[in-house]
């Protein structure tokens, strides 16, 4: 098989799957149930999974995979993200089989819009040229903008996108300046040669520029302060399935971009950058948990939430390469089983018109669904970080690096807003298991049934949020093989190379 083609094989299998559902959308007669559709959103994920394991025995056998001209570079660090993605999305795409009850919510190109989205996200962590990456985040974030504003004739809906749609664009125009001065101080828009020209450029003042405005741009896509503005309204405006996605999937794109960019193409700037880092951890975690404590609305506490969170991983950053990589790597996994399964949760309760939307909703609800209730509970326990859950090795890897790395007063910084955050957290949990004043819990919307496909994803994110917790050194041990590295930077440049392996 021609490199090129392995290369991509993962992203080219989800990318042929939503054509074939958009090609077979209009074949379905008006009316008839979508359904069939979503299972083959579902085939072509797992198809797409496959071939990334695939392709891991290859890097194990042979070492990493480069193609088309060393801009695309698959090594353990691509395809554990590659694998995080897929799995976000398959347990998303189960979750959302019987999400969309009338056929006129144009089910067919929900699933395909995810499949495309994912094609993005899964491009940017293999890209190891920065125009690649641009082209992957557009790739990805045109999907989530219209997935964004998918609950068509709500208002809220219309604004989620609007807001998402324009702050995105002003974003990914600073991300785009930022590779233009890369060029400008390097020459190359390579990871690996931009490593190389920033040691011996003339214009170091342009290359930390550069770095201002890539930190910028993914500081949008990450949630992180004073980044996040338009978080809160998008999650609160955006169907419950795509929350769960566009908050961890996204994400773990961007730090995987982040990881690369920082610590392979710009080391030999790490004493400015890892300042910025740090103050942007501090604003996330506080602004995100101060936010938080405000909330009624579950959506937007959660969208708070998830600025903490981002926050939480930007104190990894502080930490030498290879241990920032493994424990961001490990936190990304634990967020994104709690995160998505949580928000899976309330689109079981809540259902397509999102009847239950504030904490005073949720109360007494275990009286009438308590095995839902009792998940969604765990879930916050996990983001909260109690001990046997993944939530807690998340943040125990996490401030751990910052205190290996001498930035103690990050990690109490954070140990404090933890404290904080069970304020928020024990509050919808307690609302959940809290009888009502009044008799209005026979009033509260049920959604009937726990399908198959939705119990198995369920029990897919309640089951890898539990071994997180009870087994982390496995997942650790696997996250600290992936660490990134440059083959092209160990022929450019030895001393480059040297530097980034420190």
């Amino acid at each position: 098989m021609s490199p090129n083609l392995l290369a991509l094989l993962p992203e080219l299998l989800l990318a042929l799957t939503g054509v074939l559902i958009m090609l077979a959308e209009p074949l379905i007669a008006p009316g008839r149930t979508r359904k069939p559709l979503g299972w083959l959103a579902i085939l072509g994920t797992l198809a797409s999974g496959i071939a990334v394991l695939y392709q891991l025995h290859l890097v194990n056998a042979s070492g990493p995979i480069t193609a088309f001209y060393s801009t695309i570079q698959i090594d353990a660090f691509s395809i554990f993200f590659h694998l995080l993605i897929a799995s976000i999305v398959l347990v998303t795409l189960l979750a959302s089989l019987d999400y969309f009850q009338n056929p006129i919510t144009h089910a067919g190109e929900y699933f395909a819009l995810v499949l495309f989205g994912a094609t993005g996200m899964m491009f940017m962590t293999s890209s190891v040229e920065l125009l690649m990456v641009f082209i992957g985040l557009e790739i990805s974030s045109i999907s989530t903008y219209i997935l964004a504003g998918f609950r068509k004739g709500r208002a809220t809906a219309s604004e989620s996108a609007l807001k998402y749609f324009l702050l995105g664009s002003f974003a990914t125009a600073f991300f785009l300046y930022g590779i233009a001065l890369c060029f400008g101080a390097t020459g190359s828009t390579s990871i690996a040669a931009i490593a190389a020209g920033l040691a011996i450029t003339k214009t170091p003042l342009l290359g930390w520029l550069a770095v201002a405005m890539v930190l910028i741009g993914l500081g949008f896509k990450v949630s992180a302060a004073p980044f996040h503005v338009w978080t809160p309204d998008v999650y609160q405006g955006a169907p419950a399935p795509v929350v769960g996605l566009m908050s961890t999937a996204p994400k773990a794109a961007a730090f995987a971009v982040l990881l690369r960019f920082l610590f392979n193409a710009t080391p030999i700037y790490r004493s400015h950058w890892i300042l910025l880092i740090a103050i942007l951890a501090v604003a996330s975690m506080t602004i995100g948990n101060l936010g938080a404590l405000l909330q009624r609305d579950v959506k937007r506490l959660l969208a708070y939430s998830s600025i903490a969170h981002a926050g939480y991983m930007l104190v990894a950053f502080t930490a030498a390469q290879h241990e920032a990589v493994s424990t961001i790597c490990f936190y990304t996994a634990a967020y994104a089983a709690m995160n998505v399964g949580a928000f899976l949760v309330l689109t079981q309760l809540s259902g397509f018109d999102e009847k239950l939307r504030t904490i005073d909703d949720f109360t007494g609800l275990a009286l009438k669904r308590p095995g839902l209730s009792a998940l969604l509970g765990f879930f916050l326990l996990s983001l909260i970080g109690i001990p046997f859950t993944g939530g807690f090795f998340g943040k125990f890897y996490v401030f751990s690096a910052a205190v290996h790395s001498g930035y103690t007063w990050l990690a109490i910084v954070g140990l404090a807003n933890s404290g904080i955050a069970c304020f928020y957290y024990l509050r919808l949990l307690t609302a959940l298991y809290s009888r009502p004043l009044t008799d209005t819990i026979a009033d509260t919307p049920s959604t009937g049934r726990i399908t198959f496909p939705v119990a198995l994803a369920l029990t897919a994110t309640a089951a890898a949020t539990l071994c997180l917790g009870i087994l982390p050194n496995r997942i650790l041990h696997l996250t600290q093989r992936a660490t990134p590295t440059s083959t092209i930077a160990q022929s450019v440049s030895a001393p480059t190379a040297t530097i980034a392996q420190r």
